[in-house]
């Protein structure tokens, strides 16, 4: 990959970092609402066994894959049946080598670690608003998922070009703890959090705090160094374990 594309998916990636945070803010408005998450508890007759948020979740990427959105590398869906795109989609060339793109799919720790976070950014207790704490847990999870997917899928093919033979060598010998040793740039890592931590306190500058709620830093620059990073890392790792060459 050339520079300007290097220089795009490190733009890319900040921008990404911005949504996260703006939808993190934005379902910290509702309270926790553990309601909306229990099985059987959703007020859907005929489906007792999903919660309000699953099947929110599943519906809303319904509607996506009717769409289009998983054509893309980076949108990675949580439910895999799931109808095929309606419309023509065309996506550009990826410069990706890898057959199919849920070979790098992390949904499941996403969503789980998502709902770890909760309790750690929203006001805990019942306000009884469950249709709209589930609409914006959903907006979140997806900028989370896109933000990580986009990471793993281009942030490993362009390491991987900068060092073809080092990174071959590992690959062929399927080492995974070497693989993330040589992906890892702590630096990078350091700066990604740095910008965080700015970033969630500059967004919430002008808050009006009388109607609406905001969130510390703390949490979520815990839940990028902990999670969103190490993830990121993992993926790059599935990424590069499943490339090939077409």
């Amino acid at each position: 990959m050339t520079r300007q594309n290097l220089d795009h998916i490190a733009s890319r990636l900040e921008s990404l970092e911005e949504s996260i945070i703006h939808r993190l803010i934005d379902r910290a408005q509702w309270h926790l609402n553990e309601v909306a998450y229990a099985p059987g508890l959703s007020g859907f007759t005929g489906d007792e066994t999903r919660s309000l948020f699953e099947l929110r979740f599943y519906h809303h990427e319904k509607m996506d894959a009717k769409f289009g959105r998983f054509s893309a590398p980076e949108e990675r869906p949580l439910n895999l049946d799931l109808p095929q795109p309606q419309r023509i989609v065309n996506i550009p060339e990826t410069g990706l080598h890898i057959r199919d793109f849920n070979s790098v799919n992390i949904m499941q720790t996403i969503l789980r670690t998502y709902h770890v976070l909760l309790p750690n950014i929203c006001l805990s207790g019942d306000d009884g608003q469950y249709g709209s704490s589930v609409e914006h847990d959903v907006y979140a999870v997806q900028a989370i998922a896109r933000r990580i997917h986009y990471g793993a899928f281009y942030v490993a093919e362009s390491k991987f070009r900068a060092d073809v033979d080092g990174y071959t060598e590992l690959i062929k010998k399927r080492d995974v703890d070497a693989l993330m040793k040589k992906l890892t740039r702590e630096e990078v890592e350091n700066k990604i959090i740095n910008r965080v931590k700015n970033k969630v306190k500059r967004l919430q500058a002008k808050i009006n705090t009388l109607v609406r709620n905001t969130i510390k830093p703390e949490p979520i620059i815990v839940y990028f160094k902990n999670f969103i990073i190490p993830t990121t890392k993992q993926g790059q790792v599935m990424y590069l374990l499943n490339r090939e060459e077409r």
